[in-house]
């Protein structure tokens, strides 16, 4: 899904504030004066180009200024280049503009595009860049922008778990990554052990960053409302990750919550271990066979996946 630009109501010093009132309209026309150039992000924007929110590509945009700012303050804090995914009608596109160096933003309707140049095609610090940001390739999109680097965006619910997939890839060559997801994605993402959204997608994400949720962003401020409501998380790498994601580690991970509700005795069958290996494997790695994936640690996968190397290489 891609958002456009929200705003966020503060109430009182509750950290997780969350957009509403009169001046989160989906519209996000913000009372302009008649004949006034369309907002960025906006309802008007779309209708002065004779456009539609397009629902074969999950088009949902933000129209709440403040949000996009909050978003754009956690992403670029120190300037730096900004990689943004799904630059829409441009509402995040803008408030990143008005923090970072440089902002290279991928939009892949062409339609989008068109508009997003002729409303920010003065902006020298900004790169458009046509495309599907899972076909592209990020690090060559970087490349020679200064420092430090970040992602940011609003990703398209449909291809979520794929795009933070790429973000965990280049986990050592960004600063953060804060992104917009559903609501129920951001629960897996900061799960602790033990609790039922915890899961294989929580492990790779934290094995490489500390996952933080900055703000809840309700279904009204969007164009069209989606069925649910949205977070944004931020995301910054640990200074030593918490695990290497190598094929073993993979491995014990998936094969661990291919069959969650069972012991880790019979979902660690698909090792292809015999049972008195698999049983002084988890052993040495300190990991009882009688729990179930949910209740360990990133550091516990990591332990196992380092004694099938050694194994291995015996």
């Amino acid at each position: 899904m891609r958002h456009g630009r929200p705003r966020r109501r503060d109430r009182g010093a509750t950290p997780e504030a969350t957009p509403a009132g009169p001046d989160a309209r989906a519209d996000g026309a913000g009372g302009g004066e008649p004949g006034a150039p369309a907002e960025l992000g906006s309802g008007a924007l779309l209708r002065a180009h004779g456009l539609r929110p397009k629902k074969a590509l999950g088009q949902n945009f933000l129209c709440d200024r403040r949000v996009a700012e909050r978003i754009a303050a956690a992403a670029a804090p120190e300037g730096g280049t900004v990689l943004e995914i799904g630059a829409g009608l441009g509402a995040l596109t803008r408030a990143l503009l008005d923090r970072a160096e440089r902002v290279v933003a991928i939009e892949r309707d062409r339609e989008l595009c068109a508009v997003l140049e002729e409303v920010l095609g003065h902006e020298a610090r900004l790169r458009l860049v046509p495309g599907d940001a899972l076909a592209l390739d990020w690090a060559a999109l970087f490349a020679d922008e200064p420092r430090p680097h970040a992602i940011a965006g609003n990703l398209p619910y449909a291809i979520t778990g794929r795009l933070v997939a790429q973000i965990v890839g280049h986990a050592r060559s960004i600063a953060r990554a804060v992104v917009m997801v559903q609501r129920e994605v951001g629960e897996r993402l900061t799960a602790a052990p033990g609790g039922r959204d915890y899961g294989l997608l929580t492990v790779f994400v934290q094995a490489a960053f500390a996952v933080e949720r900055v703000c809840r962003v309700p279904a009204a401020v969007f164009l069209p409302p989606p069925q649910v409501e949205s977070v944004v998380i931020a995301l910054v790498p640990h200074a030593t990750p918490r695990a290497v994601e190598t094929a073993d580690f993979a491995r014990v991970v998936k094969s661990a919550f291919a069959t969650r509700r069972k012991t880790l005795r019979n979902a660690w069958r698909a090792l292809e271990l015999p049972e008195g290996e698999l049983a002084a494997a988890a052993s040495r790695a300190g990991v009882s066979l009688d729990r179930r994936a949910e209740e360990l640690a990133v550091e516990d996968f990591a332990r196992m996946a380092r004694e099938l190397a050694a194994r291995a290489s015996s």
